[in-house]
């Protein structure tokens, strides 16, 4: 008898615990509706309350997205409610897919990567602790002398073929939504602001501030560490030196430098005239 009541204990044990992770009823219903999560349930005891894992690659995700059976969401990446994943999507580890997002085709997203209330087209890659789609910096006084944040509603959208380098910051829009044109390239560490709306075919080098509701038009080069003021419009084909600060709108096409930025001979000159005249008083004293 001793040696019979460990064994029924186990036992009881192992039934209680396949009844708790059983899913609940019409679950598996649901997931023969997403196409791809059906994959990954076809195990019935691997279910969780909300999320379960996923067949290629290890990750999780919740019940209620649809993921191509192509897709690869790495272990420790983290998939949401009401996300879309395309074929060949691949999520690094570490990265949170956030709720009703949608990735298309070809997409690469590195580790560690942060989606909310975003899109992304196809053929992107967007590097390791980019964080795209959270509220942006937008907050009023009101009478009584309270800081108040407005509200940041809309979404950011990024087109297809875009490149998106490691921890780079898009706001997601307020009054208008967050645009990023198609082959675009966004090098790390920029931070776009929120209703910010960017052209097809930009290069955007490292370290570039664009502030809430800039827009740039087509093929705009803006050089590591060029500021750009909120509201400011920049017209297609403009390129701007490296730590320019743009604070009203380019009308023409060209090349631009310094704060404030100036068509690129002026800033030239500008800057030659200084040189000299630092000297002249150097001599002088």
């Amino acid at each position: 008898m001793a040696a019979i009541l460990p064994r029924t204990v186990r036992r009881a044990a192992e039934a209680a615990l396949s009844l708790r992770s059983m899913p609940p009823r019409g679950a598996g219903h649901l997931a023969r509706s997403l196409g791809g999560v059906s994959a990954a349930c076809s195990n019935a005891g691997t279910f969780s309350v909300e999320f379960v894992p996923w067949h290629n690659g290890g990750g999780i995700l919740h019940r209620a997205a649809s993921v191509d059976p192509t897709a690869v969401v790495e272990a420790g990446a983290v998939v949401h409610s009401g996300a879309v994943l395309g074929k060949e999507v691949v999520v690094g580890s570490g990265a949170v897919i956030g709720p009703s997002v949608s990735i298309g085709h070809s997409t690469r997203i590195g580790y560690n990567v942060a989606l909310s209330n975003c899109s992304v087209g196809e053929f992107c890659t967007i590097h390791n602790g980019a964080c795209i789609g959270q509220d942006g910096f937008g907050f009023f006084v009101d009478e009584d002398g309270q800081v108040k944040k407005k509200p940041q509603m809309l979404y950011a959208r990024i087109g297809d073929h875009v490149e998106i380098g490691a921890n780079t910051c898009i706001d997601r829009g307020s009054w208008r939504e967050t645009m990023i044109g198609d082959h675009t390239k966004i090098d790390n560490l920029v931070q776009v602001g929120h209703n910010v709306v960017i052209g097809k075919c930009c290069m955007i080098c490292g370290q570039v501030g664009i502030a809430g509701s800039a827009t740039l038009g087509d093929y705009v080069t803006l050089g590591g560490r060029v500021a750009i003021r909120d509201h400011v419009s920049i017209v297609s084909k403009v390129r701007l030196a490296a730590n320019s600060s743009v604070t009203k709108d380019i009308q023409k096409p060209g090349d631009y430098g310094g704060f404030p930025a100036v068509p690129i001979n002026e800033w030239r000159r500008q800057t030659a005239n200084l040189r000299l005249f630092s000297k002249k008083d150097g001599v002088k004293t």
